[in-house]
């Protein structure tokens, strides 16, 4: 592919257009000196005169003529296609994606205090069990777990995956009447996630439970948001993740009675483009999820404190 320089190109194609020195460097925001040297260094290259230089200014050769006709419809396109793209991350929506259950259990329930700050954001929530790929999905981030190590892509630490059983309340008074003595909970019925088959083994493993739960009947759910529905209509006892359900042990749907979390490793992140320009709904969105996990943590310590 043999291209002329494209800077002389440019300035080229804007002096064709407006067929005026003056008029040209004004637009570019140059000398009209720096306009010439620029025309001067396109005619060098191509070895042929696209302007000739009279009294009153300038006038197109044949050649220039052509040259710019054929040119002009192709820099238009790579203009329209610039501000395009540009604007695709300008407007005033905010696509997230994130897991189901997060975006029930987390992030709805705490995003009137997001639009109530920012009225004119529109937030767009998109659910995926995969993680993001910012070449195929249209997202502006992405909450998600792991460890934090994805190429080309910004990580900001949100808060650890931690688990544990739970239960409603009724359920924990028919089934354990005596809460000193929480293990008959694991001798009735194990709800379990699909998409999170291991928390129990992982749980009783570490706790050294293993031997209760082995054989105990179990009920499966295509998600977490349904598990953690049935434990709060007393079908069985379920394995939570802590921190999305604060607010239904909060309110007493559940319980947590053997009060044994236990970290499983991974960790939630907010997730963004590396080389993305960062727009102002962006770091909206980032400096508000930080200062609502800040202030939550600092609710906890002082309750834990008191």
């Amino acid at each position: 592919m043999k291209l002329p320089p494209l800077n002389p190109l440019k300035v080229f194609y804007v002096v064709a257009r407006t067929k005026n020195l003056t008029r040209a460097a004004q637009e570019l925001h140059i000398s009209q000196s720096a306009v010439s040297k620029q025309l001067n260094v396109l005619e060098s290259y191509l070895g042929i005169e696209l302007f000739r230089r009279e009294r009153h200014g300038i006038v197109l050769t044949q050649a220039g003529i052509r040259f710019g006709d054929e040119i002009s419809p192709a820099l238009d396109l790579i203009a329209a296609s610039t501000k395009e793209i540009m604007r695709s991350g300008a407007d005033n929506k905010l696509r997230i994606q994130t897991y189901t259950t997060f975006a029930a259990k987390w992030l709805i329930p705490r995003l009137f205090s997001f639009n109530k700050r920012y009225p004119d954001i529109a937030v767009v929530i998109t659910n995926s069990v995969q993680d993001v790929d910012f070449d195929r999905d249209v997202v502006d981030l992405a909450i998600q777990m792991g460890n934090g190590a994805w190429p080309g892509q910004e990580v900001d630490f949100l808060f650890e995956d931690v688990i544990e059983p739970v239960c409603s309340p009724d359920y924990l008074r028919k089934h354990a009447p005596e809460t000193a003595y929480p293990q008959a909970l694991l001798r009735t019925r194990l709800l379990i996630s699909h998409y999170r088959p291991r928390d129990w083994q992982t749980w009783a493993r570490l706790c050294r439970y293993e031997s209760e739960v082995d054989g105990t009947e179990s009920m499966r759910f295509s998600s977490s948001v349904l598990t953690w529905q049935a434990a709060i209509d007393g079908l069985g006892i379920a394995i939570g993740q802590t921190a999305l359900l604060a607010d239904d042990i909060h309110k007493n749907k559940l319980v947590a009675p053997f009060h044994l979390p236990i970290k499983t490793g991974a960790s939630y992140y907010l997730v963004r483009p590396l080389l993305q320009r960062q727009s102002r709904k962006v770091t909206a969105f980032r400096d508000w999820m930080l200062e609502q996990l800040a202030s939550e943590s600092s609710k906890q310590a002082n309750s834990v404190a008191s």
